[in-house]
C-alpha cells in the first residue's frame, strides 16, 4: 500500500501500558532510528521510515500549532511532553504521549532529536480532540502563520489555567488518568 492511501480511517490502534514508540532524528526531523515498537504500531516498515521526514505519520487531525510550539520549545533548549495523535500507513490512527528532547554530542552541541512516545489516558486524549478541534477552527480562520501564531496562543491561554508551564500541564493531564 502506498502512503496515502487509506481504507481504515476510524481504526484505532491502541497502545498496551508497556509500550514505548521510540525514533531518533537528525536536526531537520529525518528519522535516522526507529524500533520496533514503532514499526509495529505504525504499519510502516524500517526502509519506508529511514531517511523520511518525521511528518510522515503526522495526523490530518494534529493542528500545525501544536507542532509550532514543539519546534519552538526545542529551539529554546526546552524538552517537549504533548499529545499527538498519528496516522498508520493503512489510515488508521494511535495516540502517544510524546516526550521530544535534544540529542546532544559530548560537546553540547545539536545532533538531532530524540523522541519516546507512550500510551495516553483516555480522559487526556479526550480532552485534546476538543482543544485539537478548536486550534484547526482557529487556523482554518487566518491565512498561514497568522492562524497558527493564533493557535498556539489559544492553547497556551488554556493550558496555563493548568499548571504555570506547558510540560507541568501535559504531566498533570498525563498522570490524571493513570
Amino acid at each position: 500500500m502506498k502512503v496515502g492511501q487509506a481504507k481504515n480511517l476510524d481504526h484505532e490502534v491502541k497502545l498496551k501500558d508497556d509500550d514505548l514508540i521510540v525514533s531518533k532524528t537528525d536536526k531537520k526531523g529525518k528519522i535516522l532510528y526507529a524500533n520496533r515498537s514503532f514499526m509495529n504500531i505504525s504499519g510502516f516498515s524500517e526502509q519506508m521510515l529511514l531517511g523520511e521526514p518525521h511528518n510522515i505519520i503526522r495526523h490530518s487531525d494534529m493542528p500545525r500549532g501544536v507542532f509550532r510550539l514543539m519546534w519552538k520549545m526545542l529551539q529554546d533548549g526546552d524538552e517537549f511532553f504533548g499529545f499527538v495523535k498519528n496516522r498508520c500507513l493503512d489510515g488508521g490512527f494511535y495516540w502517544v504521549f510524546a516526550n521530544v528532547t535534544a540529542d546532544l554530542d559530548e560537546h553540547g552541541a545539536l545532533q538531532g532529536y530524540f523522541s519516546v512516545r507512550r500510551q495516553p489516558s483516555s480522559a487526556a486524549v479526550s480532552l485534546c480532540e476538543g482543544l485539537y478541534k478548536q486550534m484547526r477552527d482557529i487556523e482554518s480562520q487566518y491565512p498561514g502563520n497568522e492562524g497558527i501564531n493564533r493557535s498556539v496562543e489559544w492553547l497556551l491561554d488554556q493550558v496555563y489555567t493548568m499548571a504555570p508551564t506547558f510540560n507541568e500541564a501535559m504531566f498533570t493531564l498525563y498522570q490524571k488518568g493513570k
